[in-house]
């Protein structure tokens, strides 16, 4: 086994790969197996590399000494030529000519080198990467800033070196030197443009790909109509043969489904109205930033008075109970329809406006996870819009019209105390996702995944009727719990909210104000992007303490369902399954994103959701 020729903490040059440019680097380490050095430049970026692409600073320093004492030599023996009486005047004034123009060449060379070397940064520089829907992806905000920066401090030694041709330039004209400058730059937006508007395309299937999708398409909508049907039977268990699927009349209600569109679109002219502030998003591939009208809140405010209003005339909510199952076929059959025209109108979308995880290419994929990534009408953004208003406020209603049908059927003038608590849970966690609404802008489902059917089913159907699974459930099943049970299963959700909201804040003053006195006992990894990972408080505890949190609210909102029958506890096992394959997709992406970085990262905290286990 060779040798290694250069020591740990030895400051030397370092080629950059794909160039001949070198730059002062220090080694790190040095890996046995595979003869890589991992050197640390100066901004901060990691990188290994091969041991003839490594040199001493001093062979540098004697080349460069070499090149100073032979130019005196050769300035001589030009000048002297230049005296020769035998050569006319017309001579010298083309040797002054040829040294221009190869001092332009040279010129332009480094502007070519530079520019070359943008693109690249700009094609290479990593994706970003939910924690939960609406709260903010852990690694998810530094995007062409970052890249622009790290980038221009690669470039600094050409820009040293162009600076010394202008310099030495026989027509030093600063009116020229501008017109050059405003030229690169139109130069390189135009090249970094029509690299964005060659869209490319999604290599990376997910769910299983175009098979897998396909089946999702249908597989989920009868997901959701089992599980319903499940919980009207007199005993739920899921080892039982499942219940004959009702007739088609008694599925469809065009009553219901009118509705259904009153209920859209009121919530529609909330999102509308004027009220609350407007932020702007994350640049999108084109550097444009939309902008967002945040007032989720004051729409569940207006909301509630709207139903409390509803509530003092008499109107009955538990109609929702009675036709539950046509309010689950009719929000099927509207999202279905919704996607179909999300797809049709993705065709003539610009290409930049194409949403990286849905351009595959194929047709039923595409349709699934969502061609386009911000389909508006005018200012009206469809995406943002169902992420938070309809189902997630309406899965709020429906829990209160499963109250109120509880206590009607069962003749109780207060509702039980297992339903009061899955009602207070589930309504914590709603008015905490639209009180920090502004959170859902750095998400994946907003900065990276279209709006398809996926998005549209699980924002309209899956939120409200299956979230509100343990509602439903306790109106055919009642389950007493006593007042210790119901106080063990309160702080249970306490904790895990502790720790969901907790970990999210810490991550999101972070973002905002790494120099902010009150997190200086933090400690983090720098990384290539300029961004820090947090290796101590709760993301030093686990890699995904959010989603730890998620885990054990749900477990709370089961547990005053009793131990009777798993069916309460699907949205337990769903959950687990959802944020196990979305952690996985969170670290491939961040694994790309920060390369060596996340390595480190990984070693210091091992567990990613559950401490200890997993």
């Amino acid at each position: 086994m060779p040798n290694r020729r250069f020591a740990d903490g030895e400051v030397v040059m370092g080629r950059w790969p794909g160039s001949v440019l070198y730059y002062e680097v220090q080694v790190t380490s040095y890996n046995d197996v595979s003869h890589l050095y991992t050197v640390k430049y100066k901004d901060g970026t990691e990188l290994e590399l091969k041991e003839s692409d490594i040199r001493s600073q001093s062979s540098f320093k004697h080349r460069k000494s070499q090149s100073s004492s032979s130019s005196p030599s050769r300035r001589s023996t030009s000048r002297s030529r230049s005296r020769s009486p035998g050569r006319p005047a017309r001579g010298r004034r083309r040797s002054s000519s040829q040294s221009r123009e190869h001092k332009d060449d040279k010129k332009k060379t480094i502007q070519e080198t530079n520019l070359a070397l943008l693109v690249l940064g700009f094609l290479f520089k990593p994706s970003e990467n939910n924690t939960r829907r609406y709260n903010g992806e852990p690694d998810s905000t530094e995007r062409n800033d970052t890249s622009c920066i790290i980038l221009e401090q690669k470039l600094k030694p050409d820009l040293e070196i162009e600076r010394v041709l202008d310099k030495c330039s026989l027509r030093p004209r600063k009116e020229e030197k501008k017109k050059e400058e405003i030229y690169s730059e139109k130069k390189i937006l135009e090249t970094i443009k029509t690299i964005e508007k060659a869209s490319p395309k999604t290599k990376e299937l997910e769910f299983g790909g175009r098979i897998g999708t396909f089946v999702l398409i249908f597989f989920l909508p009868a997901t959701v109509l089992y599980l319903l049907l499940m919980c009207k039977q007199d005993d739920p268990s899921l080892m039982n043969f499942p219940p004959p699927l009702p007739a088609l009349e008694s599925l469809w209600e065009a009553r219901v489904f009118g509705v259904f569109l009153l209920w859209f679109f009121l919530q529609a002219l909330f999102y509308l109205l004027p009220i609350g502030k407007v932020v702007e998003g994350l640049p999108l591939s084109n550097g444009r930033k939309l902008q967002y009208q945040i007032n989720g809140f004051y729409a569940f405010l207006l909301t509630a008075a709207a139903i409390g209003t509803l509530l003092y005339f008499q109107f009955e909510l538990h109609y929702l109970y009675d036709h539950f199952m046509q309010f689950a076929v009719s929000a099927a059959a509207f999202s279905l329809g919704l996607s179909i025209y999300l797809y049709i109108r993705s065709l003539k979308a610009p290409e930049e406006e194409i949403a990286p995880g849905g351009n595959s290419g194929y047709f039923v994929y595409d349709f699934f996870t969502g061609h386009e990534l911000n389909p508006r009408i005018g200012s009206f953004d469809l995406k943002y819009f169902c992420e938070l208003r309809p189902g997630l406020i309406g899965w709020v209603v429906i829990n209160l019209a499963m109250l109120l049908a509880e206590m009607k059927i069962h003749n109780q003038s207060m509702p039980s105390l297992s339903m009061i608590l899955v009602n207070s849970f589930q309504l914590l966690y709603v008015v905490d996702a639209l009180w920090n609404e502004e959170a859902i802008l750095t998400t994946m489902d907003i900065t990276h995944d279209g709006f398809g059917f996926m998005l549209a089913f699980g924002d309209l159907v899956w939120v409200p009727f299956v979230y509100s699974l343990q509602a439903y459930y306790l109106v055919g099943h009642p389950t007493a719990i006593s007042w210790p049970v119901a106080a063990a299963i309160t702080a249970l959700n306490c904790i895990g909210y502790y720790i969901f909201r907790s970990a999210n804040s810490q991550k999101n003053n972070f973002r905002r104000n790494p120099a902010d006195p009150k997190l200086a006992y933090l400690k983090f990894i720098p990384t290539a992007t300029g961004k820090g990972l947090l290796v101590t408080g709760w993301w030093g505890f686990v890699r995904h303490p959010n989603y730890l949190g998620d885990i054990i609210m749900a477990l709370a909102w089961s547990l005053p369902c009793g131990f009777n029958h798993i069916l309460p506890y699907f949205y337990v096992i769903y959950f687990i399954c959802l944020l196990v394959h979305r952690e996985a997709r969170d670290e491939h992406h961040c694994k790309q994103k920060y390369g060596l970085a996340w390595e480190r990262y990984c070693q210091r905290v091992p567990y990613r959701i559950f401490p200890y286990i997993y």
